[in-house]
């Protein structure tokens, strides 16, 4: 139940969560505090992970456990222009779930994500409605009128049936009974790295860098070089302009390199390590195509295919083909003991399917994006 905020042109995870709960009020006659988690207070964070790690456990087995640095580094590392607001449930003391919201400052302001996780073991107690109801307050004394949270849902296309017995999407029923709209369907693809050709990935490698003739690649690990910053930050701009956005109502965001600097230090905190591939036009000197590959700390064989793009102007040369399968020989370099990779994709997204489909990236996963208005 991970996604990425509405940056689906091909990416990975996010922080945002919206498990499942029901009915309001009290809870069997116990009243349900909630209150703001002090960054220093250790053993309420310990008790968000474990909680935030079972949900997680439970909605997408099949994910490596959920990284604890990455958990809660957006505590005191937020993204730049993101104002975090994280606050916990407790029965008779006992911490039972929280929420955190992120209020968008920069751009998008009216718009806010959320994550909310409820113990699965205090679950059809009115928790999840009680701390939605918390967050819609902050919400609407900060001014957002509309808020985005996702929920593992199935694939699009699976059969009726083909869904494994016992498997539940709670996530989607907790979001619909509370007036939400599904905005926009994502699916996360894996490739199985172990099972990877590697003469047919060289042959598509070849293939598209002789269609991009009158271009170079340029790799990097970890911080991208100071000389392509500005071309980044048009790149990561233009994201949310050129992808399948549904019905989602969100803008594209406003970048410069110090705004990309500053992702890239949160990014530090979280310590996720970075592998990126980008093209550059011969002629202009510009970098037109990027692509990036990503590791939670915690973590040596499982990575997830973020952002991939190309400027339009640029187009049509398969940049985007070379520049993934490029990063995923890189990303190989620096770890050995990669066996999976994963990436969401919007449903519409026929154009980076096919690319990602054709590394060998297969549908595992459904995903939809829920959209309220506050």
């Amino acid at each position: 139940m991970r996604t990425s905020l509405p940056t689906n042109v091909n990416r990975g995870p996010a922080e945002i969560r919206w498990p499942p709960v029901s009915s309001t009020g009290k809870t069997r006659g116990v009243a349900l505090d909630i209150a703001t988690i002090d960054p220093t207070d250790q053993p309420t964070l310990d008790a968000a992970y474990r909680i935030a790690a079972t949900v997680e456990a439970r909605e997408s087995p099949d994910l490596p456990p959920l990284c604890r640095r990455r958990f809660e580094a957006p505590l005191r590392h937020p993204m730049p222009g993101i104002d975090t607001r994280w606050s916990v449930a407790r029965l008779d003391g006992v911490p039972v779930g929280w929420f955190r919201v992120n209020l968008h400052l920069l751009d998008n302001t009216e718009n806010a994500s959320i994550e909310l996780a409820v113990d699965p073991a205090y679950r059809r107690r009115g928790v999840g409605r009680a701390l939605f109801a918390h967050a819609r307050r902050l919400l609407r004394e900060a001014g957002c009128k509309r808020v985005v949270g996702s929920a593992v849902t199935p694939l699009p296309d699976e059969p009726a049936g083909a869904t494994p017995v016992g498997r539940e999407f709670p996530g989607a029923a907790f979001a619909a009974a509370l007036g939400a709209r599904p905005a926009l369907v994502d699916v996360r693809r894996r490739l199985d790295v172990t099972a990877l050709d590697r003469d047919r990935l060289a042959a598509l490698r070849a293939g598209a860098r002789s269609a991009a003739a009158g271009y170079r690649t340029v790799r990097w690990h970890g911080h991208p070089p100071a000389e392509h910053l500005a071309d980044l930050a048009y790149l990561e701009g233009r994201l949310l302009a050129d992808a399948p956005l549904g019905d989602l109502e969100w803008e594209p965001e406003r970048m410069d390199a110090e705004r990309i600097q500053g992702m890239e230090r949160a990014l530090d905190a979280r310590g996720v390590r970075r592998y990126s591939v980008a093209a550059v036009h011969g002629e202009s000197g510009r970098l037109v195509a990027w692509s990036v590959l990503s590791l939670a700390a915690n973590t040596t064989r499982h990575a997830w295919q973020q952002i991939t793009i190309v400027d339009p102007a640029h187009r049509g040369r398969r940049l985007g083909l070379l520049c993934k399968a490029e990063n995923l020989e890189h990303t190989l370099t620096y770890e050995p003991e990669l066996n999976a990779v994963d990436t969401y994709n919007a449903a519409a997204n026929s154009h980076m399917i096919a690319i990602n489909e054709q590394l060998g990236f297969r549908p595992v996963a459904g995903s939809t994006e829920w959209q309220s208005t506050i």
